[in-house]
């Protein structure tokens, strides 16, 4: 170049411009080398299912954050590397390292809670305690893990909205993890109906319901008596086995439909409901003066007219067989 045409000595000036650009241009080409080596394998590894999903989504998780570990260092190195081409600032640079230990100290302590973050998110990713697209609910709050960095953990929710969560949250407070080992699960339906219900046929027709919905994996189903309660109603507890969290609620809720259909269809005698009933008097007879019940005739004692639930017995309970009856059925296998 005419470098004697130009005022002073650009000579220097443009060489240190060439380092640096130098620099640059080799942190992109190894970041993209680095990048197009790993996007194949975490390809690979999303497209895994069944059995195996669980080890590659580990490993999918620990390879990102390897990743992201590997380019922070990289343009950390890249960028001292750039400022150490100017002379004030090596001679800085030599001042640092002679007091590393106070300036470390002292950034440690600034940097403190991202520091921390830092180190929850190898602990989370390292000890797979949490892993991509795990389902988990902290706070009351379900979601998705869908991303996992070294500072912040988002999760998908429900409704496509996104939570975004420190790190040290999930190594501080508890959570729970519904994919930690496996991800099928057991979903529950309650119905409140009267006591009038026919249970083992209701019992059949849930098998049948199973059966012939796609969303059962064929694992585990029951039905069971779990509660009596006050009011005259008994609680019922259909329990079924999915494949994982999306299939369970949509079969919960297909199940829990068509229970309530066959009930008010076929037994509308049991559908809930509170009765009222008065005590009779016979015919000339007239309250007492104290305000006690008047005699009634031998037909009705007890209080209740027909088809009125009997009041509760001295002792609290209602009538029925003495006993705490049989222990819970198991879960039954298909």
């Amino acid at each position: 170049m005419p470098y004697h045409l130009l005022h002073g000595q650009p000579d220097g000036a443009v060489r240190h411009v060439l380092r640096i650009a130098a620099i640059g241009a080799t942190t992109w080409l190894v970041l993209r080398i680095g990048y197009a080596l790993s996007d194949p394998p975490l390809e690979r590894l999303m497209r895994i299912e069944g059995e195996r999903n669980r080890r590659a989504r580990r490993a999918r998780t620990q390879m990102l954050l390897l990743r992201r570990i590997a380019a922070v260092l990289i343009v950390v190195l890249a960028v001292g590397a750039a400022l150490f081409t100017f002379p004030g600032v090596r001679a800085v640079g030599a001042g640092v390292l002679a007091s590393a230990g106070v300036a470390g100290l002292v950034v440690g302590i600034a940097a403190r809670p991202t520091l921390g973050n830092l180190l929850a998110g190898l602990q989370l990713a390292f000890s797979d305690a949490l892993r991509l697209d795990d389902i988990v609910v902290t706070q009351g709050t379900w979601g998705r893990v869908e991303e996992l960095t070294l500072s912040y953990v988002v999760l998908r929710l429900w409704d496509d909205r996104r939570m975004i969560f420190p790190v040290s949250h999930f190594t501080e407070q508890p959570f729970e993890n519904w994919t930690r080992h496996s991800s099928r699960l057991l979903g529950s339906v309650e119905l409140h109906v009267d006591w009038t219900v026919p249970v083992e046929e209701l019992r059949a027709e849930l098998y049948s319901a199973l059966q012939d919905n796609p969303l059962w994996d064929r694992r585990e189903w029951v039905l069971q008596v779990v509660e009596t309660q006050p009011n005259g109603l008994i609680t019922l507890r259909a329990l079924m086995s999915a494949a994982d969290s999306a299939s369970t609620w949509d079969l919960r809720c297909d199940i829990r439909e068509h229970l309530i259909a066959y009930i008010r269809d076929h037994h509308p005698e049991a559908v809930p409901r509170f009765r009222v009933g008065s005590v009779p008097v016979a015919d000339g007879a007239a309250p007492s003066p104290d305000g006690a019940a008047p005699d009634v005739p031998p037909g009705t004692e007890g209080g209740a007219s027909a088809g009125v639930n009997a009041p509760d017995d001295p002792d609290g309970g209602r009538a029925g067989p003495a006993g705490d009856g049989p222990p819970p059925k198991r879960l039954r296998r298909a």
